[in-house]
């Protein structure tokens, strides 16, 4: 039977990263691959993960299931940790929450259950978005359509045309917002904006999905929640798809949350029952390791000093880019001021393919061929060469 299948265009950061590991040259530098990195290039064990992980091995007794929804301390701590401990919508039994293989994994869990709910159902997600959007939600059956976001030739983040476009969005509809640090773009909602993205949601009956892949990064814990907890206030039914990969660093152990708020309790305990139906025909239970590191992580002491690790991180990444902005700015690239205010880790340089292509072949300088970066991948060793020679390409 297989010998009736074509070959699947290979994933182009994955082919990048080959190229990139391929490349001989010392000087090389890795703008494409979406993890978080240190001054040295590395992407470090967090102390705090350390510590957790060494309380475990200690402590636990069994490698028995978890069960389909995963490990109970942790969806409520998590929980509590995006929506804040005293959020109306947790008081009100409104909530439900389960453990999955990571923010991949509520994605498409959630993904699943609104096709069980209503088959074909529309999601419109942002132009542009993470490449794999549209891959889960189509592989779910769902229909995908796109909203205007981001102007790549001004550099500047395009609300009004997104709530245009949304204007058709209805009920049964669903519309996919990054709840911060947007990948590839790094423009954020402003909380003005969030609020007019409720006021529309609630007008037109369409359902919010929020993935929250970078909480803390933009700004902080709180500020970077904020537009999701107005949403989640305001608006009676949102779907919230959470990663702990890159605020936590556990990208190998799949660690994600699959998160629903409905109208009332009764509605929430129907939704649950269907979301796990959905998850027990895919990958039935999610592995225990990473889930039970944040849960004693937030339930601890250890949670000071995941902030502290955080706000470094997110210390690091506001750094460089008021540092690559400068740079650009001392050798005559004044149109860069974007880069220093968008957040997260990720920004597109707003250059053509045919730059992109040179800054590889000539300068062995690699990004995606949009010109998105990863700006966690620069360091205070190449900053310098980085800027002249994206300047060299102009």
């Amino acid at each position: 039977m297989f010998e009736l299948l074509a070959s699947f265009p290979a994933d182009p950061i994955l082919k990048l990263m080959g190229e990139y590991q391929a490349d001989p040259r010392a000087h090389k530098i890795d703008l494409g691959v979406g993890v978080y990195k240190n001054e040295q290039g590395e992407t470090p064990v967090l102390k705090a993960v350390k510590i957790a992980e060494e309380r475990l091995l200690a402590s636990e007794s069994t490698k028995s299931y978890v069960g389909p929804a995963g490990n109970v301390e942790f969806n409520t701590l998590l929980s509590a940790e995006l929506l804040g401990q005293h959020h109306s919508a947790l008081a009100a039994n409104r909530v439900k929450a389960i453990q999955t293989p990571g923010g991949c994994g509520a994605l498409k869990a959630l993904a699943d259950l609104v096709a069980r709910t209503k088959a074909g159902a529309t999601i419109y997600v942002s132009n542009p978005t993470w490449a794999n959007h549209e891959a889960i939600f189509s592989g779910s059956g769902l229909t995908v359509a796109y909203y205007d976001y981001y102007d790549k030739t001004n550099s500047q983040l395009t609300f009004d045309a997104m709530m245009k476009d949304l204007e058709q969005a209805g009920a049964g509809d669903l519309v996919l917002v990054h709840g911060c640090c947007h990948n590839p773009c790094g423009a954020d909602l402003s909380l003005d904006q969030w609020q007019e993205f409720a006021n529309l949601a609630n007008k037109n009956g369409f359902t919010p999905f929020i993935d929250v892949a970078y909480q803390g990064f933009g700004a902080n814990l709180e500020t970077d929640a904020a537009g999701l907890r107005l949403v989640a206030e305001q608006c009676n039914e949102v779907l919230i798809a959470a990663s702990c990969s890159k605020n936590f660093g556990l990208y190998r152990e799949r660690t994600g949350l699959a998160m629903l708020i409905t109208q009332d309790e009764a509605a929430s305990n129907r939704a649950l029952s269907q979301l796990l139906a959905a998850t027990r025909a895919n990958y039935s239970m999610p592995p225990s390791h990473g889930a039970s590191v944040v849960a004693e992580i937030l339930s601890s002491e250890l949670r000071d000093l995941w902030i502290d690790e955080l706000a470094a991180m997110h210390g690091r990444i506001s750094g460089l880019r008021k540092a690559l902005n400068q740079a650009l700015k001392a050798r005559g690239a004044d149109n860069f001021d974007f880069i220093e205010e968008q957040k997260g880790m990720f920004s597109f340089l707003g250059l053509s393919e045919s730059q992109v292509e040179r800054l590889k072949s000539e300068y062995a300088i690699y990004m995606v061929g949009s010109s998105r970066v990863n700006i966690a991948g620069i360091s205070s060793a190449n900053l310098a060469y980085l800027a002249d020679s994206i300047v060299a390409v102009l």
